[in-house]
């Protein structure tokens, strides 16, 4: 009976890394570390594989370069785009840079332009997707091409199907509950989803509900209406919040351009803050600084994150595939 040659996915399994590393450590790719290497050359060496040069060799040309896939609204305009994302986007293109890579970048927002198969097509060396979790459609899309067998991480992605990573959502609500308790606030609100495809937000909540319980509060929850993007939200949302509480003198807002919706909302109705209300956002996202008053929120260490993201990707060893949490700090401004 003829025997069976080892593949590089019989190599993979042995050394307890994906068939992308493999390849990419058999060639010598800068993206894997050396003690990866030397326990994937070990792992060929004990299973006898030999990569076949001639069959492989445009396969398994390094491209040294990693593709960034940012999910859209489908209809949005480019320049519409949460401007978190094109902040997350400039420091994984410097992580990237660092390392000596390529970025290369797409835009998706519907089956029209989907697509995953960067690594597999010999495009690129790892994937990494961002961008809005309200595009269900995209994020099927992704976890279908996830569960085939095509790899990538993920900034906050919607569910356990995917290789993720987020900032401490829970501690930075924890955080914005604190400042209020401390300021000597007791009416408060969260303004976000009550339950969202986007775990950030629901982690958000829960973290300050949990904070303000401690001190025998319970904040009112006031749910974003639909609406175009989400500083339209957030206008709409303050609204009705003060209509049934007029009272509120404290609002934590899920995501900073919700918060400048809030802001904008106050304004109209004539609040002063933080005098009136003290608002508190999450992103640290430049336009909050340009606000009147600069918009206070809880930062998260975007450096960290693009290094942490891109190693994920190229599956360094000393971080792990899910559930890294990148540090956040409450920057306090004009606002609380």
């Amino acid at each position: 009976m003829k025997t069976l040659r080892p593949t590089s996915f019989d190599v993979a399994e042995r050394a307890g890394v994906s068939q992308s590393t493999v390849s990419r450590a058999l060639r010598g790719s800068p993206g894997v570390n050396a003690e990866t290497r030397a326990r994937v050359s070990a792992a060929a060496r004990e299973l006898g594989y030999v990569v076949d040069r001639h069959a492989s060799s445009l396969r398994l040309k390094s491209s040294e370069t990693i593709a960034l896939v940012t999910i859209c609204r489908p209809g949005e305009d480019r320049s519409a785009i949460n401007p978190f994302y094109f902040a997350l986007l400039g420091s994984i293109a410097a992580a990237t840079s660092a390392r000596g890579f390529n970025l290369l970048v797409s835009f998706q927002e519907n089956a029209d332009n989907f697509r995953a198969d960067f690594v597999a097509s010999g495009l690129a060396d790892a994937m990494i997707v961002i961008g809005t979790t309200s595009n269900r459609a995209a994020w099927k899309y992704f976890a279908d091409a996830q569960a085939s067998g095509l790899d990538f991480v993920c900034w906050g992605s919607p569910g356990s199907p995917f290789h993720w990573m987020r900032s401490e959502n829970d501690i930075g609500g924890q955080l914005a509950a604190e400042h209020f308790v401390a300021t000597g606030r007791r009416r408060i609100a969260f303004v976000g989803p009550a339950q969202s495809p986007q775990r950030q937000f629901d982690e958000r909540r829960d973290g300050f509900t949990a904070a303000l319980g401690l001190h025998g509060l319970t904040p009112v929850v006031a749910e974003p209406p639909a609406a175009a993007d989400r500083h339209a939200q957030g206008v709409a949302a303050v609204q009705a919040l003060l209509a049934a509480h007029p009272e509120t003198n404290a609002i934590f807002a899920a995501s900073d351009m919700l918060a400048l919706g809030v802001l904008q909302g106050l304004k109209d109705a004539g609040r002063r803050v933080p005098d009136d209300v003290a608002l508190i956002g999450f992103d640290g996202i430049r336009a909050g600084t340009l606000a009147d008053p600069a918009l206070t929120t809880l930062e998260p260490d975007l450096d960290a994150a693009g290094e942490a993201l891109v190693a994920m990707a190229l599956e360094d060893d000393e971080h792990t595939r899910s559930g890294t949490r990148i540090p956040v700090h409450l920057v306090v401004r004009g606002t609380a």
